[in-house]
């Protein structure tokens, strides 16, 4: 007889009603019985005559109408949501053309009122000027450098428009411009964040760092207080919207803090759950929305959504080793960031939910001889060819990088980094070694030692910059100067094309096309007039420039942002911001 365990148990068939018929099948025989006396009464109610598609549907309803509703009570009335960014005008029997034609019509409508409204009269609204604007709204969508200005400007000449703001104790960590040309932004070590005029140079306001209360002892220190509306420590980073709404500010007190920026008031903080471990050391904005990135000492990222309905937490980007010192975003659902001593620079793809990791530092002798970068010494050359080689080796010695701390985005798939070796490098995504390096970009840091004499290490990058789109963008250290670069045509380099005298360490950079006319109506501005004919009745008529300006922000400091090691006080340097605008020549 065999074992009870191995044999399969027999399923006995249930004998089916007869009387059932079809529709004990169908099952409405068994939500009749659960109906109840009013389906008693549908049933009496219906038309002998009914058709069978008729019952079926009535079938139907029945089943959906079974146990798991609860009736009327448990239905759910409320309205449809509303799609707020619908037109009125939407039909359901509209064809795709007929949809792309009236939201071009739209589109169209709302850059005339944009034009008229800010930047030109109603009247000099034209088809050119319209299609200037589509032109341009077309080339930044492309995500592609299109802003080739570079040989518009004189930067050989000492800017003579400079606006210096002095209000914080310690060192300027970050310093914003809002791209309405309205208002300044700094944030200082002692954990103040104070709000300028930029037309004029004025306080506005002022952020003052929150002492947190003397109550919470032992172990409730260790938590953070979430009625306190601000900063506990020092601030670190500052980012703006990109429409001028929403200042964002982070610091090592682990808070991410939200600040309105016509009112001046505290909005929200994240921290905690929603937060970040560590110290937040870097924050940017999306441009064009209201998504924020954050990275921290915890060797995190983190997205957030600042659009008023939602305010909230998205997700977290894994995948640093090491602390997060530098970030950067444009358009695209995608951001940079470098990661301190892991030497590397990671691409996210947002969306994706994947990254492209990019490795920078110096390359070890065991990998040189592996990949045969040591041929000439196996093969034994002769001597001379081999201290020749040894000397030029000697002249263009490339230290080796040990960290990477800044990062800016040229384009959606061109990128820079920074690091402690001096060297500046070039990255695009389609490869994954740097396209170009520039050594020693800020020279060489001396000091003097009794038993070595002098010592010379590289001044390592503190911060980048770049204007949007264009073959622009600057470079900050401690030397007292901020350079400016150009990149070639084919972004395959780039060259020294000036310099900005700027005092101190250089721990913030930002780049910023002014808006019309602001030069014009800027306090510290100074513009220069066109020169008067020999008769002085007519003045020389000159061609408009083919470039917009530009202002160049720097928060400086006598330390470095994230720590005391580097203190500068020489050379006149202070705490505070200086606003550098460039004007483009004049053409004759």
């Amino acid at each position: 007889m065999p074992d009870s365990f191995f044999s399969a148990p027999k399923h006995k068939r249930k004998r089916i009603n007869s009387t059932a018929g079809s529709e004990g099948r169908n099952g409405a025989s068994k939500f009749a019985r659960k109906g109840g006396p009013r389906d008693a009464k549908k049933e009496q109610g219906r038309v002998n005559g009914a058709s069978k598609k008729n019952t079926r549907r009535d079938e139907e309803l029945s089943e959906e109408s079974g146990e798991d509703s609860g009736g009327v009570d448990d239905m759910d009335l409320r309205a449809e949501d509303i799609d707020m960014g619908a037109s009125g005008d939407e039909d359901d029997n509209e064809t795709p053309a007929e949809k792309r034609l009236r939201l071009a019509q739209l589109y169209l409508e709302s850059v005339k009122v944009g034009l008229a409204d800010g930047e030109f009269d109603a009247a000099e609204v034209d088809k050119e000027l319209i299609s200037a604007r589509l032109k341009q709204d077309v080339l930044e969508h492309s995500g592609k450098v299109h802003l080739f200005i570079a040989d518009s400007f004189d930067f050989t000449q000492t800017p003579t428009s400079v606006l210096r703001t002095r209000g914080h104790r310690f060192s300027v960590t970050s310093a914003v411009a809002s791209e309405s040309g309205d208002f300044l932004f700094t944030a200082g070590k002692e954990g103040h964040i104070i709000k300028w005029d930029l037309s004029t140079g004025k306080k506005l306001a002022s952020f003052f760092k929150v002492r947190p209360s003397s109550d919470r002892k032992g172990k409730a220190k260790a938590t953070q207080d979430i009625s306190v509306n601000g900063h506990t420590d020092e601030v670190l980073s500052l980012a703006l919207s990109g429409d001028g709404k929403y200042l964002a500010s982070a610091g090592r007190d682990k808070r991410l803090c939200i600040w309105d920026v016509e009112k001046g008031e505290y909005v929200k903080t994240f921290s905690g759950h929603l937060g970040h471990k560590d110290a937040i050391t870097n924050v940017a904005f999306r441009k064009g929305t209201n998504q924020l990135y954050s990275g921290s000492f915890d060797r995190t990222l983190k997205v957030y959504d600042l659009t008023p309905s939602v305010m909230g937490y998205v997700e977290t980007l894994f995948g640093h080793q090491d602390h997060v010192l530098g970030l950067d975003a444009l358009r695209g659902e995608t951001c940079i960031s470098v990661g301190g001593r892991d030497k590397t620079v990671r691409y996210w793809k947002i969306v994706d939910e994947t990254q492209l990791v990019f490795r920078g530092g110096g390359r070890s002798r065991v990998r040189e001889v592996l990949e045969g970068g040591l041929k000439g010494d196996d093969e034994g050359e002769d001597d001379e060819e081999n201290e020749k080689a040894k000397n030029k080796k000697t002249e263009d010695k490339k230290f080796i990088e040990g960290s990477l701390e800044s990062v800016a985005m040229i384009d959606e798939t061109t990128f820079l980094s920074g690091g402690d070796s001096g060297s500046i490098c070039l990255w695009t995504t389609t490869k994954k070694k740097p396209v170009f390096t520039q050594a020693l970009a800020h020279g060489f840091n001396e000091v003097v030692s009794e038993s070595e004499g002098v010592i010379k290490t590289p001044r390592w990058i503190t911060a980048l910059a770049t204007l949007r789109y264009s073959d622009l963008f600057v470079s900050g250290s401690w030397e007292g100067d901020v350079r400016i670069w150009k990149l070639d045509a084919k972004l395959k380099s780039f060259s020294l094309v000036g310099k900005v005298p700027v005092p101190g360490v250089i721990n913030s950079l930002q780049l910023l096309t002014t808006p019309n006319g602001f030069l014009d109506t800027a306090a510290w501005t100074k513009t220069e007039q066109p020169p008067q004919s020999d008769t002085g009745s007519l003045p020389v008529k000159r061609k408009q420039p083919s470039a917009n300006p530009f202002l160049l922000i720097a928060g400086v400091g006598q330390e470095h942002r994230l720590g005391r090691w580097l203190s500068v006080k020489e050379g006149g340097a202070s705490n505070g911001a200086f606003v550098v605008a460039f004007s483009p020549r004049t053409l004759s």
